[in-house]
């Protein structure tokens, strides 16, 4: 039976070990912190996974590199790239969907905008896709690494490059700020579905428990008789605080770079 893939999906590498030189265990906390106590809940067991040490910054400047292979990478929803530079290093890098086994990429501040490479926002076209996204100049990139997701370079304003984010929100980002062009490999991912509790369990996601089903002394939603609703004007957390049309993003200095806000749901 012949394979019809849609066009740009991105295949990966078969019988490809990962690199050893770019290895590293981390240990597992268990959602505890240094004390011993839970301080992140639902986290604990899961498969042994080695981290691939990714490499956001792409900091070689001015030297091509070329796609030795596209990887799985447990540790992130996207695919991840290996890249051998012309001096001979190789490293990791976040895949773009459309890149390809012996394709060639280059960081700098203003290259050939072939998928994959790297330069400053203000050589970036407007209308041109983006991902991997530094909000600070020398820095990694930080923004629009997850699968599927990307941003789009909307105008260029003193100094400042005008961003949509895959949130819509609109944002000022410094534009001597590097960022990759293309579209974050397997767009696939949300469709996945989970579909017994044991997967859950092997990514290391413990069994959540609906606070309506708890008693009353574990959590404010407890108690009653079966199928009871909560008996609250509004939602809490276990912690007694409003859960519903609160505010979760405090005060902080990038706020004034926001030029849109996200759309609302409602």
């Amino acid at each position: 039976m012949k394979i019809i893939r849609p066009k740009n999906t991105l295949i990966l590498t078969k019988n490809k070990k990962p690199e050893k030189g770019l290895l590293l265990r981390i240990k597992k906390t268990g959602g505890r912190g240094s004390d011993g106590r839970i301080t992140t809940r639902h986290i604990g067991g899961g498969l042994r996974k080695l981290y691939r040490l990714v490499d956001f910054g792409q900091s070689k400047q001015n030297i091509k590199a070329e796609v030795l292979s596209l990887e799985y990478d447990p540790n992130r929803t996207a695919f991840i790239s290996l890249v051998k530079y012309e001096d001979g290093e190789k490293r990791y890098i976040l895949a773009p969907k459309g890149l390809n086994v012996g394709d060639i990429i280059e960081t700098g501040e203003k290259v050939e905008a072939s998928i994959g490479s790297r330069m400053q926002l203000k050589n970036i076209k407007e209308g041109t896709e983006v991902y991997n996204i530094a909000i600070e100049p020398e820095k990694k990139g930080i923004l629009a690494r997850s699968a599927g997701s990307n941003a789009v370079v909307m105008a260029h304003d003193e100094g400042y490059t005008l961003l949509k984010m895959p949130s819509s929100e609109i944002r000022k980002v410094k534009s001597e700020c590097y960022a990759s062009i293309g579209i974050v490999s397997n767009h696939e991912h949300k469709f996945m579905e989970w579909g017994k509790a044991g997967k859950s369990r092997r990514m290391g996601r413990r069994p959540t428990v609906r606070g309506s089903a708890m008693n009353p002394v574990d959590h404010p939603h407890g108690g009653g008789e079966g199928r009871a609703p909560i008996g609250l004007k509004y939602p809490k957390t276990p912690w007694g605080k409003h859960a519903l049309g609160v505010k979760t993003r405090g005060k902080k200095w990038s706020s004034k770079l926001i030029v849109k806000r996200r759309k609302s749901n409602k």
